[in-house]
Order: C-alpha cells, then structure tokens, then sequence
C-alpha cells in the first residue's frame, strides 16, 4: 500500500478496445480544500435528490445512521469528521483512495475495519451516471451502514474472507464476489414496513432505487448464500435479480462458516443466469415484504 501526496483522479480509460479499469493502491488524505464550487454543488444536488427519495425506500438503519453522521447537503463531507463519529461506533476508519483498488488491498483495508473511500466526485455532465464508484457514492451509499454493529462486523468479516478466497483460487474469488455484490452493493431487507433498500449501489442510484423496489421487471428472491454465489450479475444495467435478507443479523449467521467447502461444491454446479429464478420457493411481491411458494419464472 504506498502513500500518495498529490491525490491523482483515477479512472477508466478509453481503448481501441473499448473502457479498461484502472487500478491504484495509494491511500491520500482528503484534499478538502480544493474543492470547487462545482464539486460541492454536484453533492448538494445528489444528497438532496437520493436522500429525498430514499425516505419510505432506504431501510431504517440507513438512513438513522446517516443523520448520526451528521451529512448534510451543505457541502462534502470532511473524512476527518466523520472519522471521529464512525471510529467510535464501531471501530471504523474511512481512507482516502484515488479510485479502484485491486481486490487484495480492498479486503486488506475491509479486514482492518478501513473502508476505502475515492477522494474525488464526479462531473456535473456524470451526475446521473458514472462507470466507477466516486466519493458520493462510496460515502453517501456504504459509510453509513458502518455506523450499524451488525453490519459493520459483516464487512471486516468480508475482508477477512476475501483474503483467504484470494489464496485459494480465482473460482473462490469469483463466488465471493457475488456475494459482496448481491448484498453490500444490491441487496433488499424485508422489514414490518415491506421491502426496503440497503445496498450502497442501489441507495446512492435514482434509477435504480425506484427500479429495484417498484418495477416489475426484475425477480425479489429470498436471501440463499451459495444461490447468490452461482448467479451471475450486469454491470452495465439495472439488476435482473435481487436477493432479500430478513436482518442483518441473519446476513451475517449465514455468512459466519468457513466458505471452503462451500467453494469446492460449488464448483460442480452451473452458474447462473443473472435473471434466473426458476425452481425458487421464496420470491417477493414488488414493493412488499410478502413472499409466496411459487416454482417457475416470475
């Protein structure tokens, strides 16, 4: 993990060959100072918009920690600040980086209880969408969860997991992945109140978050760990397929054994499509906590 003193923005990048990722591994302190007036309004104007949006959406414990977070549209965040509020939560510390990291210096930073947050935001011309995670939606979507003890242990105990699947193999990689995907970025939570939002890819997306809870299009299906890690997923458009956890509690006793002999059976099934739902007994109405045993596509 090497140390940059002059924050770089770190993109994709365009090739005859279409858009390649970028990876860097510095950790860089938050310029706040510098700023624009730009960059400020470009949160002010998604704060304001998703957290408006998210109430009787997003799931309580979400937006509780926020406000405990003290986020405000007034302006970004300082990593300082919340640092202060985070750490002695849960033991959290957020760390400036200048854009994606390779996958074993991520679960390093998870394991350690450091969540990785991309100093910089996007664009005015990007304010609806962006093809790599920027500052808003590393901070707005995944930090206030890690207010949550639950959820917060989920993760380190992610990052833990995620440095023993890179040891083992690409295929262990592969399974654990989805998982981080289909729950920390596009997961549903069924509460007394109906389906609400929790993952930070739906929560910091305006599309989506309506898509994801009041379309018909995409299938609700109940939280199943070694389903979600033979389901392939999009990166490119809206879920095809969410899976639902009841707690957060539960996410994490379901997650709690050792993977790898989870790993070795699956490697003698089939993946997935990422709109697969055949044969499911626990799928969701749209916009409700209610289930039905139903076999066949919804």
């Amino acid at each position: 993990m090497e140390t940059a003193t002059a924050p770089r923005r770190v993109e994709r990048q365009e090739t005859d060959k279409g858009y390649v990722p970028v990876y860097t591994t510095a950790v860089v302190e938050q310029p706040w100072d510098s700023y624009s007036a730009d960059d400020h309004a470009t949160w002010s104007t998604l704060y304001q918009r998703q957290r408006e949006l998210l109430e009787g959406r997003a799931c309580d414990e979400f937006l509780k920690a926020q406000d405990e977070m003290v986020m405000s549209a007034h302006m970004i965040p300082r990593f300082d600040q919340l640092n202060e509020v985070l750490g002695a939560a849960t033991g959290w510390t957020l760390v400036g980086v200048e854009g994606l990291l390779p996958e074993l210096d991520f679960f390093d930073h998870l394991a350690n209880r450091r969540f990785p947050v991309t100093w910089w935001i996007r664009r005015p011309d990007q304010i609806d969408y962006i093809a790599e995670p920027d500052m808003f939606h590393d901070l707005f979507g995944h930090v206030p969860l890690l207010m949550n003890p639950v959820f917060a242990d989920y993760m380190a105990a992610y990052g833990r997991g995620g440095v023993k699947a890179h040891a083992i193999g690409p295929d262990a990689l592969q399974n654990l992945t989805r998982l981080y995907w289909y729950t920390v970025e596009f997961g549903l939570i069924n509460t007394p109140k109906g389906l609400r939002i929790y993952g930070a890819g739906i929560v910091s997306s305006k599309g989506e978050s309506l898509y994801s809870l009041e379309s018909d299009a995409p299938n609700r299906i109940g939280f199943d760990l070694e389903r979600i890690m033979r389901t392939r997923y999009r990166i490119d458009t809206f879920q095809k397929t969410y899976f639902v956890i009841d707690s957060f509690e539960q996410l994490m006793q379901a997650t709690d054994p050792d993977f790898t002999p989870i790993y070795a059976a699956l490697e003698q099934q089939e993946h997935l499509p990422a709109g697969d739902v055949q044969d499911f007994d626990h799928v969701f109405h749209k916009g409700t906590g209610e289930g039905w045993a139903e076999d066949g596509d919804v």
